[in-house]
C-alpha cells in the first residue's frame, strides 16, 4: 500500500521510519525543504499543499501529523477521497471539531486509526496482557503522571498558541493519559479536575489535574505537567490481589519499565516480578502493522476517532470547569 505523510516534523519523520509493508509515496509540509528532506530518503514526491495529496489516484493510507490546527479539517478531506487515515492524537482541537469527522468517518465505514501511540509501547502491551489474564483481580483505580519541562522559547511555540493546539498540555500529554486510562478502566462518567498556568508566559495551561470516575466507581486520577523538570512518566494500575506500575518511556524519560506487585494471601510484602525494555520503541511500527491490518481485514480500528472523541470531551469539560484558554 502507498503512503502519504502530511506534516513533516519530528513525529512525521518517526512515521516514515516505521512503514514496514508499505511504501513512502508522498510528503507534505508548509516548509517545503523539510517535506523534500523526507521525500529525498525513500525517493517520495514533495508538495507544501496537502490539497492534491489527499486526492491522488496513487495514495492509499495518509498518515496526519500536522499541528493541531489542521489535523480534522485533513482527516476530513482524505475521508471523502476514500482513503484510510492514521490521524495523529488529539485528532482535532476540541470534540466540536472531530464530532462532524466522526460521523463522516461513520457514514462512509472508513478506517480511520488515531494515533495513540503510547498504547503499543511494550510495557504497556505486556501490561494489557496481564490485566486481560485477571492477575490483578478486579481493577479498583489508578494512579498516573506525564510531564516534561519544556526548553527555552517553549511558551512561543505552536502547542502554546490556543488557535493552534487548541489548548495546553491537558491536550497534549494530557491525551495520552486520558486514553490509557479509558482502555483499563473504561469510560468516565464524572470528570473532575483543573487546568492552570504556573509557569510558562502563556494563554494556556501548563498543568492539568484531573480525578475521573468510572460508573463503577473505579477511579483515575491523573497529572500532566509542562514544569517536570525532569521528563516523568509513570502510571499504577491497582487491583484487588495486585498492582502494575509502568515507568519510563525511554531516552529522557528513562528506561521503559514494567513491574508486577502480586499479593500473597498472607499479605505482607509482595511477590515482584520486573521487566525491562531498554531496547528502542517500537510502539510506531507496531501500531502501523496494526492499521495494515484493519485494512486487510476491513475492520474498525481498535483505537479510533470515538476514543479520541471521548477523550476530548473530558479535556472540554476541565477546560470550562477550570474557565481555562482553549478552542470552544
Amino acid at each position: 500500500m502507498n503512503v502519504a505523510i502530511i506534516g513533516c516534523g519530528l513525529i512525521g519523520k518517526k512515521r516514515a521510519d516505521s512503514l514496514q509493508g508499505a511504501t513512502l509515496v508522498a510528503c507534505v509540509d508548509r516548509d517545503l525543504e523539510r517535506a523534500r528532506a523526507l521525500a529525498g530518503r525513500s525517493k517520495a514526491r514533495a508538495a507544501a499543499d496537502w490539497h492534491e495529496t489527499v486526492t491522488a489516484s496513487d495514495v492509499d493510507i495518509v498518515i496526519i501529523a500536522t499541528p493541531h490546527d489542521s489535523l480534522a479539517e485533513i482527516t476530513l478531506a482524505a475521508i471523502r477521497a476514500g482513503k484510510h487515515v492514521l490521524v495523529e492524537k488529539p485528532a482535532a482541537r476540541s470534540a466540536a471539531e472531530l464530532a462532524p469527522v466522526v460521523a463522516e468517518a461513520e457514514a462512509r465505514n472508513a478506517i480511520v486509526r488515531v494515533g495513540f501511540n503510547h498504547r503499543y509501547h511494550r510495557a504497556f502491551r505486556k501490561a494489557r496482557e496481564l490485566v486481560d489474564q485477571g492477575v490483578l483481580g478486579e481493577l479498583m483505580f489508578l494512579r498516573a503522571r506525564y510531564g516534561h519541562g519544556g526548553r527555552v522559547g517553549y511558551d512561543k511555540e505552536w502547542r502554546s498558541q490556543v488557535a493552534i493546539s487548541g489548548g495546553g498540555e491537558l491536550i497534549d500529554q494530557g491525551m495520552h493519559l486520558i486514553d490509557l486510562s479509558r482502555w483499563f478502566l473504561g469510560d468516565f462518567t464524572d470528570v473532575q479536575g483543573t487546568a492552570r498556568t504556573y509557569f510558562w508566559d502563556q494563554a494556556v495551561d501548563d498543568n492539568a489535574f484531573l480525578m475521573l470516575r468510572t460508573a463503577k466507581g473505579q477511579i483515575a486520577w491523573l497529572h500532566a505537567s509542562a514544569t517536570e523538570w525532569k521528563n516523568t512518566f509513570s502510571m499504577e494500575i491497582y487491583g484487588r490481589v495486585g498492582k502494575l506500575h509502568i515507568e519510563g518511556l525511554g531516552g529522557s524519560y528513562g528506561t521503559e519499565k514494567l513491574t508486577w506487585y502480586r499479593m500473597t494471601p498472607e499479605m505482607g510484602p509482595p511477590e515482584t516480578t520486573a521487566w525491562e525494555y531498554p531496547m528502542a520503541d517500537d510502539s510506531w511500527a507496531v501500531e502501523f502493522a496494526e492499521l495494515l491490518a484493519d485494512i486487510r481485514g476491513k475492520r474498525p480500528p481498535s483505537r479510533g476517532l470515538r476514543d479520541a472523541l471521548a477523550a476530548l470531551e473530558v479535556v472540554k469539560h476541565i477546560y470550562q470547569e477550570s474557565g481555562h484558554a482553549h478552542h470552544p
